[in-house]
Formats: C-alpha cells, sequence, structure tokens
C-alpha cells in the first residue's frame, strides 16, 4: 500500500470517529431537550388538538364513557345562536380593553415617577408590588368586601365626599358588575405594566436627554420624540401580554361575582367554565375555549405583524 493510501484512510478513520463523537453529542443535547418537549407535548399540544377535536363532537356527561358522535359545526352555530355568549364577548371586550387601557397608562405615569430620583421611591415602589404579588383569591376576596354595598370602603370614602347620595350596590347591580370587577383587575395589573415600563425607561440612553435639553425641549417634548419612539418595542409586547392575560381572566370574576347578576358580568372563559362544569356539556366548552384561542392567535398575528414592521424601520 502506497503512503498516500495510507494518509487517505488515517483521514477517513479520523473522520468517522469524529461523525460518529459528534452524532453522540447531539444526542446528548436532543436527551437533555426530551424532558421539555415531553412536556409540553403533554399539558400543551395534546390538550389544544383535544379540545379542537372535541369541539366538533357531542360529549356530555351522559355520554362521557360511551362514543363520540362527530356533529362538524353544530356545536359553534349553537354558541352563536346563544344570546349568553352574545353578552359574554362584549363583556369580554369591554373588560379587556378597559383594563388594558387603565393598567398601561397608570402604569407609565407610576414608572415615569420612579424613574426620577426622589427620597423613598424604592420603598413606594415595593408597596406597588404587593398588589401583583398577592394571591388572586386573597385580592378578589378584598375587593368583593370593599364594594360590598353596606359596610364597603368605596361606599364609605364617596360617601364622606359628597360624590353620591346613598350606597352603590356595586357587585350585585347589573349596571355596575361588571364594572367593579374591572377596577379590581385594573389594581392588579398596575404594578406588572409598571415594572415592564421602568425597565424599559431605565434602558433608554441619557445623551439623547441631554441633547434634547440642550435644543430647548420642554419635558412633553421629550417624552413625545424621544421615550414614546424609543419605547415602542416595550409597549408592543407590553399590550399583547396584556391583552392575553386580560382576556383569559375566569378566578376573579367566579370570586366576585359568579358572573351575575341576570349574567351582566359573563365572560367567555366564565362562559366557558359554565357550559363545560355546570351544564357537563363538554363539547360547547370546548367550542367556546376554541373560539378564544382563534382570537388570542389573531392578537399574537397583529403583535407580530407590528414588530415586523418595526425591524424593517430600523
Amino acid at each position: 500500500m502506497q503512503q498516500s493510501d495510507v494518509v487517505i484512510e488515517k483521514r477517513n478513520t479520523i473522520r468517522t470517529v469524529s461523525s460518529i463523537f459528534k452524532s453522540k453529542r447531539n444526542l446528548g443535547n436532543y436527551l437533555f431537550l426530551a424532558p421539555g418537549l415531553l412536556f409540553l407535548m403533554f399539558f400543551m399540544i395534546f390538550p389544544i388538538f383535544y379540545n379542537l377535536l372535541l369541539g366538533f363532537q357531542n360529549v356530555t356527561l351522559m355520554n362521557l364513557r360511551g362514543e363520540h358522535e362527530f356533529i362538524g359545526l353544530s356545536n359553534y352555530i349553537n354558541i352563536f345562536l346563544d344570546p349568553v355568549f352574545k353578552i359574554s364577548f362584549v363583556n369580554s371586550i369591554i373588560f379587556t380593553a378597559m383594563c388594558i387601557f387603565f393598567q398601561f397608562a397608570i402604569g407609565f405615569a407610576f414608572a415615569l415617577l420612579f424613574n426620577m430620583n426622589f427620597p423613598g421611591k424604592n420603598f413606594l415602589r415595593s408597596l406597588l408590588l404587593l398588589a401583583w404579588m398577592l394571591p388572586m383569591i386573597i385580592t378578589s376576596t378584598l375587593f368583593r368586601w370593599m364594594m360590598s354595598g353596606d359596610y364597603g370602603v368605596f361606599n364609605y370614602f364617596l360617601l364622606v365626599l359628597g360624590i353620591i347620595d346613598e350606597p352603590i350596590l356595586w357587585l350585585t347591580e347589573t349596571s355596575t358588575s361588571l364594572l367593579g370587577t374591572i377596577i379590581a383587575n385594573i389594581w392588579i395589573g398596575v404594578p406588572f405594566n409598571m415594572i415592564i415600563l421602568l425597565g424599559g425607561l431605565q434602558s433608554l440612553p441619557d445623551h439623547l436627554y441631554e441633547a434634547a435639553k440642550i435644543d430647548g425641549a420642554s419635558r412633553f417634548q421629550q417624552f413625545r420624540h424621544i421615550t414614546l419612539p424609543l419605547m415602542r418595542p416595550t409597549i408592543l409586547i407590553l399590550l399583547m401580554l396584556g391583552v392575553i392575560y386580560t382576556f383569559k381572566v375566569f378566578d376573579l370574576i367566579y370570586i366576585m361575582t359568579g358572573g351575575g347578576p341576570v349574567n351582566s358580568s359573563y365572560v367567555l372563559p366564565f362562559y366557558a367554565f359554565n357550559l363545560a362544569f355546570v351544564k357537563f356539556d363538554f363539547s360547547m366548552g370546548a367550542a367556546v375555549a376554541t373560539l378564544m384561542f382563534v382570537f388570542l392567535c389573531i392578537v399574537s398575528a397583529i403583535y407580530l405583524w407590528f414588530l415586523r414592521k418595526e425591524e424593517q424601520i430600523h
């Protein structure tokens, strides 16, 4: 055998050994990813597909163990014909829009405040975080007590200030029950908005504001032409997360009003829960959950479109 053939054979052997080690390294990487992938498969992907399938079947408590009849779009047609669905959808839109608007506006105001240096700002910021750290059941129960008609704190201060002449039945009147839950959810969401926006404000470069001051720009002009454009990516992702989180709020409604009175505070998550676990019409509940999933996917697609547009600008 010639020397060149020996060299070629050695090179091929080295390549074979290196490829074996490389495949073993790749296999090890996949094994590290396996627990996370299995978790996603069993607890996220499988439930989503099973829920989609359930929405096209007729599954109730009576035939849960039997064969499930495929009925196509009948569940969705019945949902759109149900007047309670229309009430729930409108309430969900109102609940989400008002909560997002006030949470963002108040959170941004607090973020601008705590971005300045003043004594005690860290202590005050930690106090605001308590609203976000408390369990939902405690917060909901506290607001239910504070909004009670006879001895609630809300009515007491409104009466003392002379704003109202008689107590408002916040959670037991059809005209105010949804508003009461909105106020409670705004209080819960303000600290989260403040923290995210404050982190974005603290990452902005100081030299832009120094240059703007030298050019004679006012605080409002600095906010409009420097702060808002640079904060746009942070604002977009915050609004998207806020819509996703707020649109699926259930426990707050369940504890404070139970969807009442007379369906006045029904939202889509509570409507799906009532269909599936009160009336035991699992297919109808799955169909409502699917509609919520589609709506949130549309919101996510809109966010990705805005994000792509933002990247193209920069």
